[in-house]
């Protein structure tokens, strides 16, 4: 709905967006701005900051690698090249400089991508006054995804990119460029992002959202403000704007008593109502459907403004493929149907040199006709609107006529000169276009060159896929879910609640393994692994007279390294429902008993310090309740297995209940795991109308228990009045 403000009764003049505690936290004031387009710019621009701190450097971060050379040719300055020493040596040259990195504590589906051991890295090796935390403060399956770096309060980046691996490259994205390289010296594909610069107040209010986010995350103070002496502005960045208002918009989703901040989404959802002319989106993801909805009212209105939409050829992998990529392409199918006068198109920036592949496009920014600039963390993607924390910049044209003109002359400006990366032109070429045709379109269409161009993107999806994937998808969440009402459910009165979210689990993980069926049909993966042989290796094993010692030990190990559904449901596709679920059963119950031992030695303190205040609420309750603690825990997703075991074991649960509670708790839910595996598994190799049959009854079965005890159990909880 067209807020008020923003257009006549009977014109299309502008009448101004921002409106701080509507779709924006604060409006403050900027000496400069500037847009740093590609890591390249920013890594060196934010180097030289840092090595120019006095007081205080704050760094929020989704991804952080100590290794990254935020300059791969050399930085030259006589500091060392890797981040994290580069960090260390910074601060132990200044006496009175402290330094605060907040990393996401990232889910373990990220582990691999990672880098280890960063709390060793980062702050046990480093110097006193480099503190480095792993921030989990935030609702469960939520993240913090804000990228936001601010030097003495002076200054402050804000954007699309961490400080990480596999993020360096040029505006060029030349294909062969040897210095876009991993940290193990891997080359990498292209890749397009965008981070901003400012100074002046609204560096120091980013310094204050630094400050609160690291309190909460630490329970600690960091480094009180202290007005700079100096404004530590990198010399070779220029400025695209001088004395202009910039909004800083956020996302926090409600956690812990703290109410959920919505501004980003609000921001959205009001530029759209107020475009004119043009919408001109860059972004990772596009799969809010509350966005998509906005757009679509927008699209069969008259006049619609043009809807262009930068995005990335595909999702990463085949797996955001198979969940993004699905969201996204129903998205874009909404708005084609809505788009009555072709005003809404999808382009990926198309690279020579990358084959049919296209520019990794990671950025999120928005423009809306001429009169706003959006660049931060926030996606296109339900996440970002609701349940990750992000935080973005905003600028308006506002003030007196000449002012709005001249704001509006830069933020046309910062468009094109995006418009014109992915082009292969200039932004003067791509001004004159839009100045001649008054669109968008038209320089996608007409400014493409031989080494670069924007390619229309249709996404579909087969329909197969399409039909696996919820509309309310679990990893793109529009709601965060409060985990202290999980723990809740440990009270006896309660504990029958639970029964149901067993079985609603297990629909999860029916759902994620036939996406590992469909994956295997419609990806390379079967190319990578080869399934026959992989079966031969097993049925080998099995017929050996001690394979049973082999599976119980591997689970032994392997319990503290991989999810124990992945190992359960490995063990039914090999052994069958009868053997695998006896195997898995003996497995999980000596994986929980050695990783219960591990807790026990290292003791309650360790693992509070660990574990946090919820584990420890946990860990009370365990104690307390024995067995039946355990059963339930079992049959709740309170926290990872391995977890689960540590506290028991430092909550001095007797050894004796521990095990029953695991066996009596697990063994109902490992006989459904391993049945459900290797009937997959049958079908998969021989598609018969019988196996599919005996498939689709063991899912009908999974289901129909979930549902009968998502209705029964309430109805017996809470009797109707007589």
């Amino acid at each position: 709905m067209t807020h008020p403000s923003h257009l006549t009764e009977n014109s299309l003049v502008y009448r101004g967006l921002l409106q701080a505690g509507h779709n924006c936290w604060r409006i403050e004031r900027a000496q400069r701005f500037s847009l740093l387009v590609d890591a390249a710019s920013y890594f060196s621009a934010v180097r030289a900051a840092i090595r120019a701190a006095r007081h205080s450097i704050f760094i929020l971060s989704w991804d952080i690698d100590s290794r990254t050379c935020l300059v791969p040719g050399g930085a030259n300055d006589g500091y060392p090249e890797p981040l994290g020493d580069f960090l260390h040596a910074v601060v132990s040259s200044r006496p009175h400089l402290h330094a605060y990195v907040l990393n996401w504590d990232f889910a373990m589906l990220y582990a691999l991508e990672r880098e280890w051991l960063p709390l060793y890295k980062m702050d046990w090796r480093t110097h006193r006054r480099l503190s480095f935390r792993m921030d989990g403060k935030h609702p469960i399956g939520a993240s913090h995804h804000q990228k936001v770096v601010v030097i003495d309060d002076a200054v402050a980046f804000v954007g699309g990119l961490d400080l990480t691996r596999c993020r360096w490259d040029t505006p060029q994205h030349d294909c062969n460029d040897p210095l876009r390289c991993d940290t193990n010296s891997k080359p990498y594909p292209p890749f397009h992002d965008v981070q901003s610069i400012v100074d002046g107040d609204v560096a120091r209010a980013l310094g204050e959202l630094c400050r609160a986010r690291w309190q909460r995350a630490t329970g600690h103070a960091a480094a009180a403000y202290r007005k700079p002496d100096r404004v530590p502005w990198p010399d070779d960045v220029a400025p695209d704007l001088t004395d202009i208002d910039v909004a800083i918009a956020r996302t926090e989703p409600a956690f812990d008593g703290s109410p959920g901040v919505h501004e980003i989404r609000q921001l959205h959802l009001d530029a759209i109502a107020a475009a004119k002319r043009h919408l001109f989106f860059e972004n990772q993801y596009f799969t809010s459907g509350l966005i998509g909805g906005a757009l679509s009212a927008r699209l069969e209105q008259e006049p619609a403004p043009e809807v262009m939409v930068i995005s990335p050829q595909t999702q990463s992998g085949w797996l955001e493929h198979a969940t993004m990529g699905v969201l996204r392409a129903r998205v874009h199918q909404r708005l084609k149907q809505a788009d009555r006068n072709r005003r809404y198109r999808m382009y990926c920036p198309w690279l020579a040199g990358q084959g049919e592949n296209c520019l990794n496009v990671h950025s999120k920014v928005f423009a809306v006709d001429d009169d706003v600039f959006s660049v931060g963390s926030a996606n296109l993607s339900s996440r970002s609107m609701a349940y990750d924390t992000e935080c973005n910049l905003v600028l308006e044209a506002r003030g007196n006529p000449a002012e709005q003109t001249r704001i509006r002359r830069a933020i046309a400006g910062l468009r094109n000169r995006l418009l014109a990366e992915h082009c292969g032109s200039s932004p003067q070429q791509v001004e004159a276009e839009i100045d001649l045709s008054g669109s968008l379109h038209a320089v996608a269409e007409k400014l493409g060159s031989e080494r670069r161009r924007l390619q229309q993107l249709d996404p579909i999806v087969a329909p197969e896929l399409d039909a696996l994937i919820p509309e309310q998808a679990p990893f793109d969440p529009e709601r965060p879910i409060n985990p202290d009402a999980l723990v809740e459910q440990l009270v006896p009165e309660e504990l029958r609640q639970p029964a149901p979210r067993r079985f609603i689990g297990l629909g999860v993980l029916a759902l994620t393994l036939a996406l590992l069926a469909v994956a295997w049909r419609w990806t390379p993966l079967r190319e990578w692994i080869n399934l026959a042989s992989l079966i031969a290796l097993a049925r080998g094993l099995e017929d050996l007279p001690f394979s049973p010692l082999v599976v119980v030990a591997a689970y032994a190990v392997a319990g503290f390294l991989v999810p124990i559904t992945v190992l359960i449901a490995a063990t039914g596709i090999v052994f069958g429902p009868v053997m695998g679920a006896l195997y898995a059963i003996i497995g999980s119950t000596l994986s929980a008993a050695m990783t219960y031992g591990l807790g026990e030695w290292m003791g309650r303190d360790t693992v509070r310090r660990l574990v946090g205040p919820r584990i420890n609420r946990l860990s009370r309750r365990i104690a307390k309740h024995g067995v039946l603690a355990m059963m339930v825990v079992r049959m709740l997703p309170i926290a990872p297995f391995t977890v689960v075991n540590v506290v028991a074991g430092a909550s001095h649960i007797r050894l004796r209940d521990f095990l029953l509670g695991t066996l009596l708790g697990m063994s109902p839910g490992i006989i459904l795991t391993v049945t459900f595996a290797h009937n997959l598994a049958e079908a998969i190799r021989n598609p018969s109308p019988g196996t599919l049959a005996v498939l689709a009854v063991v899912i009908t079965t999974l289901l129909g228990v979930a549902t009968a005890l998502q209705r029964w159990l309430p109805r017996k909880e809470d009797p109707a009045p007589q």
